[in-house]
């Protein structure tokens, strides 16, 4: 499988906050930075994402007296995990991973700048309704097929690509360019829901030889 015209890559929240050392880190999650960056050289069209929360975001456990961290409450749009401070806007944990070697991406977008909301997936809010706008984006500049590579395979890529389906395009989840939380068995779960949406999974080396 090469990419093609049509096609682009998705990268997903590579930030310092979700790697080693992070306020939220994922395991391994450095890793997936020489997978990324020798995977974009065969895609002419790179876009990132990158999570931006305002200090005291409804998301953070800190926000709720009494709660800690990785506990679920009901919010506003239902379910929410409740996360350690993270990727607060203008500081180093927001910033992306420095080994990143992405000079073509041509849109960052960013996501969970509402103090209400979370927001998990490249294309909707936590509330399932509130847009990015990233569909229209792709589709206006005529994207059919997306790969996604970033963290975490079972949050934030998991969302992205069932949503990728749900308005339309191709989704394909590049497994080794991914690491996952696994927050009580999370990982098989957001697998299972992207093979029932049509996510494809395949290897970063099916994709760059």
């Amino acid at each position: 499988m090469r990419p093609r015209a049509g096609d682009v890559l998705l990268v997903i929240d590579v930030q310092n906050d979700f790697c080693p050392g992070g306020a939220l880190a994922v395991p391994q999650g450095d890793a997936v930075v020489p997978v990324v960056n020798r995977l974009a050289r065969h895609f002419p069209d790179v876009v990132m994402t990158q999570d931006w929360h305002p200090a005291g975001h409804l998301s953070f456990a800190s926000a709720h007296p009494g709660r800690q961290p990785f506990e679920t409450v009901e919010l506003a749009y239902g379910a929410q995990t409740l996360w350690p401070d993270h990727c607060v806007q203008g500081g180093d944990g927001a910033a992306f991973h420095p080994g990143l070697r992405l000079p073509q991406a041509e849109l960052i977008l960013r996501k969970g700048f509402r103090r209400e909301i979370d927001s998990y997936s490249a294309f909707y809010e936590n509330d399932r309704r509130t847009p990015t706008g990233l569909a229209g984006y792709l589709r206006e500049r005529g994207f059919r097929r997306v790969f996604l590579v970033g963290l975490a395979t079972d949050f934030c890529v998991h969302y992205s690509a069932v949503d990728a389906r749900r308005e339309g395009f191709a989704a394909v989840l590049v497994e080794d360019g991914c690491r996952a939380i696994d927050l009580a068995g999370s990982l098989a779960a957001a697998m299972r829901a992207m093979a029932a949406a049509g996510v494809e999974r395949i290897a970063g080396d099916a994709l760059a030889g």
